[in-house]
């Protein structure tokens, strides 16, 4: 026999943000509950609003499963005294194990018996677990932001008002802070009333009833189905955003979706600035045309159904209209504010106590982009655009825009550069200093937005690091590796002759020079490699490439970002499509495990050979070295790969007929100086032992 089970915890309105990540902790805890209590059940489903947290469970057993548990004890040799009796050992886990030592059996275990003992216990009711189960799982949960409330020591998300659980029709004996469980929950704060759920499968509806649609996936397709209604009916792009659409998800129980409209006048303002001040301020979709700009119009949910839409249309119109106003107040007066005098205000921003002002950051970031053009070789004219962009890409930071919306960073800069005249490319580059934002957004397209974007996200790395500030665990306060990504995604999508040791030395001497005082060792340039291999393997890996292909490729290196990724793609692909590659992978891997064997870097003397298969491989390598060295600079990872496979019938041969380890000295020393050779060219490809078959 089976029962539902329902457990709704009542609250004052959650923050959005915490709702699903608190709704899904809800269900995982009661999954692993229901597990450790050996209840059997068809299913768990959560579900939230901003007033609740609730499970159901489908189909739970009335009862405990029995368990047989075999436990194993002593051998028999310690569990037995010389005379043939039970020892104090045997004597002892019978104890422990609540049983007689007649029940003991003997059983063979890798060649040696021991004693074992098998326990039964009987399941007990469901009922009777379920009052401190769910206490249990209740006071388990935790979230970003505690409360107390009242003179309890108890902390939750939000106050508990009510408690539904029921195990079919009874209600669970239950009371948190006061609050005794019922079957009786609450509907819509204004259009519903309480109600009562006499057993659990009827509580979506019983709170549909009540103008509540409890079901997250339901709430969330009923707002884009209107959503996209209105767009369809209005001709009309609607812009929803995932976590705006999150956000307005968790803001209501009953959804209706509705439009207002806002003065035209306020379009002469950048369109960003107005999408940003209704989606921030106001949680309002902006509508555009079908060329993507934005029409006089928002589209906002409601909490309540359809009634007198016309009236809440308005007073959104009127909210937002003074956010515009504030906007449009802002935007005029920053157009009073000279770049100059924006720059001399940097002066006096901290960036960081051991790091010095904004200002002092800008000129670090001039510095670096200067010397990071110059090892790319480019134009006097583009380089300028270089520099003059490094000098002005953080003025914005000044403006009151900026302070009222720090997310316009970098819009704000881009529209008043504009207009202050400076160079398309620098206005530009403003903007695209910043990219990449986050995991997939696009990567600067100017080379002015592009140095100066690598050169401000490594000063960040470095200062950092050289101040101790290096990510541990989930801690990364100042997004490290995200702008260590953001430098990978650069290098990879424009594919630039830099390495990363010259953008690190770049960086470094800036620092150094910035910061006689501060004594950069050796250790801080390893720590940059490793943390940078962390992202160059996550990228790797994101692309599909196979954890060993990742280790090989990386161990050899990963200084070229272009490099490593081609190496990746040769190796995967020869991994994957060549049933003979085993071979090449076997015999490289045999090289470098003699070769690790060799002494200095002895040359090769070919005077020393006394067996024809030494001649065929020296003669083999010395016919794909060459080329290899052209493909590998010319970053023809599959042409190189295919030059070291081509070695391999040649190395079977010379380990079929060669005894490498001769007792003779100098022949010995030869044949391991040309593995050697052989195994430094393997080695620049990538580490072939580390591949997995």
């Amino acid at each position: 026999m089976s029962k539902d089970i329902l457990f709704e915890i009542g609250l004052e309105e959650i923050p959005a943000r915490f709702i699903r990540a608190a709704m899904e902790q809800l269900k995982e805890r009661t999954l692993k509950w229901l597990e450790a209590s050996r209840i059997a059940h068809s299913g768990v489903t959560a579900y939230a609003t901003p007033r609740r947290l609730a499970v159901l469970v489908k189909d739970a057993a009335e009862r405990q499963a029995d368990v047989s548990e075999e436990v194993k004890g002593p051998s028999r040799k310690i569990a037995l005294d010389a005379s043939g009796q039970w020892s104090k050992a045997a004597l002892g886990f019978a104890r422990s194990q609540g049983v007689s030592p007649d029940a003991f059996t003997f059983k063979e275990l890798a060649g040696v018996e021991y004693i074992y003992v098998t326990k039964n216990s009987d399941g007990v009711e469901t009922a009777s677990l379920l009052s401190e189960g769910l206490n249990g799982i209740v006071h388990a949960m935790t979230f970003p932001k505690n409360m107390r409330w009242g003179a309890y020591d108890f902390k939750f998300v939000r106050p508990i008002r009510w408690l539904v659980a029921l195990f079919g029709q009874e209600v669970i004996d239950l009371e948190i802070t006061g609050v005794k469980s019922g079957n009786v929950t609450r509907g819509h704060r204004f259009l519903g009333t309480e109600t009562t759920i006499a057993e659990p499968a009827q509580y979506v509806e019983a709170l549909r009833a009540q103008h509540v649609l409890v079901d997250v996936e339901e709430r969330q397709a009923l707002i884009l189905e209107q959503i996209n209604k209105l767009a369809a009916d209005k001709n009309w792009t609607i812009a929803v955003k995932d976590d705006l659409l999150e956000e307005v998800l968790f803001l209501v129980e009953t959804p209706t979706v509705l439009f207002g409209t806002f003065d035209p006048a306020f379009l002469n303002i950048p369109q960003e600035v107005l999408i940003t001040s209704m989606r921030e301020h106001q949680r309002y979709f902006p509508v555009l045309d079908a060329s993507g700009k934005l029409l006089p119009f928002f589209v906002t949910v409601r909490n309540g159904n359809g009634e007198s839409l016309d009236v809440i249309a308005k007073g959104n119109e009127k909210v937002l209209r003074a956010r515009l106003s504030d906007a449009k107040f802002f935007y005029e007066e920053d157009q009073e504010l000279k770049i100059s005098d924006a720059l001399a205000k940097l002066e006096t921003i901290v960036y960081h106590e051991e790091l010095g002002s904004i200002g002092d950051k800008v000129r670090r970031i001039r510095n670096i982009a200067d010397s990071l053009a110059a090892k790319l070789g480019l134009s006097g004219e583009t380089a300028a655009e270089v520099s003059r962009t490094a000098d002005i890409c953080k003025f914005d930071l000044v403006t009151q825009m900026v302070y009222e919306f720090p997310e316009l960073q970098g819009t704000m800069g881009e529209d008043y550069a504009r207009k202050a005249g400076e160079p398309e490319n620098v206005a530009k580059g403003i903007f695209e200093h910043y990219q990449p934002r986050f995991a997939g957004d696009a990567v600067p397209s100017t080379e002015a937005g592009l140095l100066v974007s690598l050169a401000d996200k490594i000063d960040t790395i470095v200062g950092c690091f050289s101040i101790g500030i290096i990510p541990t665990g989930s801690q990364d306060p100042y997004a490290l590796r995200r702008q260590a990504a953001g430098i990978v995604q650069m290098v990879l999508e424009h594919k630039l002759s830099i390495g990363l040791d010259e953008i690190f030395a770049a960086a470094l001497e800036v620092h150094k020079s910035f910061r006689p005082e501060k004594t950069f060792a050796n250790e801080l340039r390893i720590s940059l490699y490793e943390f940078f291999g962390l992202r160059v393997k996550r990228l790797l890996a994101d692309n599909g490439v196979r954890y060993d292909v990742v280790d090989a490729v990386t161990a050899a290196g990963f200084d070229s970002i272009v490099d490593v990724v081609d190496r990746s793609r040769a190796l995967t692909d020869a991994v994957s499509s060549q049933a003979d590659f085993k071979v090449t992978v076997d015999s490289l891997t045999r090289v470098a495990n003699l070769a690790a064997k060799a002494s200095g870097n002895a040359a090769v003397d070919p005077s020393l050979f006394t067996e024809k298969a030494e001649s065929e491989l020296y003669a083999t390598w010395q016919s794909k070295h060459a080329p290899y060295a052209a493909a590998r600079e010319a970053r023809n990872a599959a042409e190189a790969l295919a030059l070291l496979s081509g070695l391999k019938d040649a190395v079977t041969g010379f380990f079929d007929s060669v005894m490498v380890m001769a007792e003779d000295e100098q022949i010995r020393a030869n044949r391991l100086a040309l593995l050697s050779a052989i195994d430094a060219d393997s080695r620049a490809f990538a580490d072939f032992g580390k591949l997995v078959w």
